[in-house]
């Protein structure tokens, strides 16, 4: 087998988890990494959700129940996967993590409650998720190009300029960020290839009579949001480059997006 064919199998062979399932990132992994055969699992608070249930039917994902900011419950969802399709090589944490009643809420308004699950949801279960993943991945035998697993985190421009009325959200990304990076110098050295990936951009994914939109955002025009297609592509790109030029940060933006 010559070594383009090697890196071939290693690339389309193996396990991806996604944790975080919703229509948008986390569905288009889902079906990027499948068609490229690798074994996928998708995890979700409810697992139930309908866009779950056809990646199942159509691409063979599994679908997970869990709360990813709870260590017992992500702790069980790894052991779970393993069992099921394998150890993960990679592990895409795609959890924005806002409670609703905390957008768009300035400082004075903005409930610590609800801060400080937002910071539970997005940061803790960043923490935990990667974790886990590290734990496993270290273990692994590493690939044709020396790599042992990835980990990917979604992050979003509230990680890089923190926004008016929106303290809450932006201490959460900020602190995945500060998680990502030093992961990645710690595991790096190690085969594991840490990405943090912030999103500067509403995500348009396609709806039912084939446009692209956003809840809040709107219709998309003149791919002025970022399309979760891909997103995806980057992150598989993430996890087939070299390691002699490994990538910690990657920004996506649409062309019109200001910044």
């Amino acid at each position: 087998m010559t070594q383009s064919n090697r890196d071939t199998q290693t690339f389309t062979q193996g396990v991806a988890l996604i944790v975080g399932g919703g229509p948008g990132i986390s569905s288009s992994c889902a079906r990027l990494f499948a068609e490229s055969g690798m074994r996928v699992g998708v995890a979700a608070r409810n697992p139930e959700k309908e866009v779950l249930r056809t990646l199942e039917k159509a691409y063979g994902v599994r679908r997970y129940a869990c709360d990813a900011s709870e260590p017992a419950a992500v702790a069980r969802l790894f052991e779970d996967v393993v069992q099921d399709i394998g150890t993960p090589r990679l592990v895409v944490h795609n959890i924005d993590g806002r409670v609703p009643g905390i957008f768009r809420k300035n400082i004075i308004e903005a409930d610590p409650a609800m801060a400080f699950e937002t910071l539970r949801n997005s940061a803790f279960s960043a923490f935990l998720v990667g974790q886990r993943a590290a734990r496993l991945m270290l273990g692994n035998e590493p690939d044709a190009n020396g790599a042992r697993g990835t980990i990917i985190f979604t992050n979003a421009s509230a990680s890089l300029k923190g926004f008016p009325s929106s303290g809450a959200f932006a201490m959460a990304c900020h602190a995945k960020s500060g998680l990502a990076q030093s992961m990645a110098r710690e595991l790096m050295p190690q085969g594991v290839h840490v990405a943090n990936v912030p999103i500067d951009a509403a995500v348009g994914w396609t709806q039912e009579d084939g446009t692209r939109s956003h809840r809040f955002a709107g219709t998309t025009v003149d791919d002025d949001m970022a399309d979760p297609v891909h997103i995806a592509h980057t992150y598989l790109h993430l996890h087939r480059q070299h390691r002699s030029t490994w990538a910690f940060e990657v920004v996506l933006r649409p062309w019109v997006e200001k910044w």
